[in-house]
């Protein structure tokens, strides 16, 4: 980076930072040194993951590489370490634990968000993630793999155990994943002789009163009216107090015999956010409604990181969504540009406007609220796919092949075998946003 122009440092390439690098490095047309901080070279657009591990979308499809989609910006690969704000520097480790320093003149922190934790014995030692690629695609082959075994096995006990999959968390993600596992499940048994006329059983936890209670309950009784016609068990109000390698046991007392614990309870900041020493609000970095650091106007932060105002809602904070985290990054640009010279004349503060949501239910089946309209069936998964492609920076012509191919082509099932359970401890997050050195991770496993 050179001193002759401003240098703006971007911590974190997920929806916030990957959408404020992009923006800034179209306004600034070369005026600015850009870099952009990220342990991987593409950006992730999460909601297809569960696609992915359905065996619908190529993992290639939804991952944006950074180096193309964000012109005008140089992608430092590694993950950000420290923060010097005297010197105005930034260190960085990559993965192969170089550490060098970068100086800045604006610093934007948008590191995301990592597995969010719950003190339940076992978990971190036999429950998998959802956050990133590799988990999504350990996911798909550790699905397929307890069939595979279970169809070898003349023990019913054995074979019940690996045919049923607990999916913990019941909002988003948890539930989009569950969907999918499940019709997956059911298309890969057609193929096990052995385990003809054995039930695939698919169970949804939740301590909340109902699926995705951050929805409209209409919408969220039409999610679990599509789930159970299916025959997949919701327990609502409901949560896991043990895990172990051969089950888990819930807070009703049951004990459920599994070797699938799928953890989508939700997210929590990435760790890195709270070591930079500034105010925190919740776990997230304290910002005014411009998305700037008190104290601090050359520190700016965005998406999950940031605890930004809700200008709609007096005293409460923006909630950790892929929506607001878009949304933030590009104002960001905008405002840092603007404190450049650059673009328009003065910063703007953050104020949304809700645009509704899409859940993918698998199949034909979706739910979606486009602008306060309720959809479901076959006109939210329009809506839900569109959504998509038309959030998706790169890759749509493949995303939408897939989806095609998928509709009339039988699904390939078959373990990759590429991620390793050591490569994808929850006790670390993600493999992108890591807590603790690999190797304590592995001897958590």
């Amino acid at each position: 980076m050179t001193r002759s122009r401003p240098r703006v440092v971007i911590a974190g390439g997920g929806f916030a930072g990957f959408h404020a690098a992009r923006k800034l490095g179209r306004l600034a047309k070369g005026q600015v040194d850009i870099a952009l901080i990220n342990p991987t070279d593409y950006f992730l657009y999460m909601p297809l993951l569960p696609e992915v591990t359905a065996g619908i979308l190529d993992p290639r499809t939804v991952a944006a590489p950074l180096t193309s989609t964000c012109r005008g910006v140089r992608l430092v690969l590694g993950a950000m370490t420290g923060v010097d704000m005297e010197t105005r520097t930034v260190t960085v480790r990559d993965p192969e634990d170089n550490v060098r320093t970068l100086g800045y003149d604006h610093l934007v922190v948008a590191l995301g968000s990592v597995n969010k934790l719950l003190p339940v014995p076992g978990v971190t030692d036999t429950a998998h993630g959802f956050r990133s690629l590799a988990e999504a695609i350990y996911l798909r082959d550790h699905i397929l793999r307890q069939l595979e075994i279970a169809d070898l096995s003349d023990d019913p006990a054995e074979r019940e155990a690996r045919c049923t999959f607990v999916v913990v968390g019941a909002g988003y993600t948890g539930t989009e994943v569950a969907a999918a596992g499940q019709l997956l499940t059911n298309i890969a048994v057609r193929h096990q002789p052995g385990l003809s006329g054995q039930k695939m059983r698919w169970m949804l936890v939740d301590i909340a009163p109902r699926l995705m209670a951050e929805l409209d309950p209409r919408l969220s009784a039409v999610a679990h009216r599509v789930l159970s016609k299916r025959g997949m068990e919701i327990r609502t109000g409901t949560s896991v107090e043990l895990a172990t390698h051969e089950g888990v046991k819930l807070s009703d007392g049951q004990f459920v015999p599994t070797r699938s614990l799928i953890w989508c309870v939700g997210v929590r900041p990435d760790p890195m956010v709270e070591q930079i020493g500034l105010p925190m609000n919740r776990g997230r970095l304290t910002v005014d409604e411009y998305l700037v650091v008190p104290g601090h106007p050359e520190i700016h932060a965005c998406g999950d990181a940031a605890a930004v105002p809700d200008l709609t809602r007096p005293g409460s904070i923006t909630a950790m969504t892929a929506q607001h985290a878009e949304r933030q990054g590009k104002l960001l640009a905008n405002n840092v540009a603007a404190a450049l010279g650059i673009g328009r004349a003065q910063s703007r503060p953050y104020r949304h406007r809700d645009l509704g949501f899409v859940v993918d239910l698998a199949g034909t089946q979706a739910a979606a609220n486009p602008l306060g309209i309720r959809l479901s069936g076959i006109a939210a998964k329009a809506v839900t796919r569109g959504y998509h492609l038309l959030s998706m920076p790169t890759n749509r012509i493949r995303i939408a092949t897939d989806w095609a191919l998928d509709a009339i082509l039988p699904r390939q099932l078959v373990q990759m075998g590429l991620v390793r359970s050591a490569a994808v401890p929850l006790a670390a997050g993600t493999p992108e946003h890591p807590e603790e050195p690999a190797s304590a991770a592995r001897k958590s496993r």
